[in-house]
């Protein structure tokens, strides 16, 4: 598993290409690339990257390098993972129970529906 990230609000081109474990180039190509990736900019025009950008960096090299995904594969499925990411049904933390109990709810119905079958 891999160490988890430093605890800072940015990083810097050099930090994150270490992190990934690819070039700083190979990180402003797949901005280019990948719409979902926009670090911010210091007024010295050096990019700064957050965690999230990190570990959609990550997700990327992941996609790409592990999963034999092309850009075009792996910018599909990172929307894809994004929209359903938006589409779970998101509770608060006091409505956890009400959550535990429709998957009980949802199971039920399930083995029902085997036996009718």
């Amino acid at each position: 598993m891999p160490s988890p990230l430093p605890d800072k609000i940015y990083f810097k081109i050099g930090e994150v290409s270490e992190i990934v474990g690819v070039e700083p180039y190979v990180l402003r190509y797949w901005e280019t690339e990948f719409d979902l990736l926009k670090p911010s900019k210091a007024p010295s025009r050096h990019r700064l990257y957050k965690k999230k950008d990190v570990e959609l960096l990550l997700d990327i090299k992941r996609l790409l390098y592990s999963e034999g995904f092309t850009i075009e594969g792996a910018r599909k499925k990172l929307k894809e993972t994004k929209k359903e990411e938006k589409n779970q049904l998101k509770l608060p933390l006091a409505d956890q129970k009400y959550r535990s109990a429709l998957v009980k709810i949802k199971k039920d119905l399930v083995s029902l529906r085997k036996l009718l079958s």
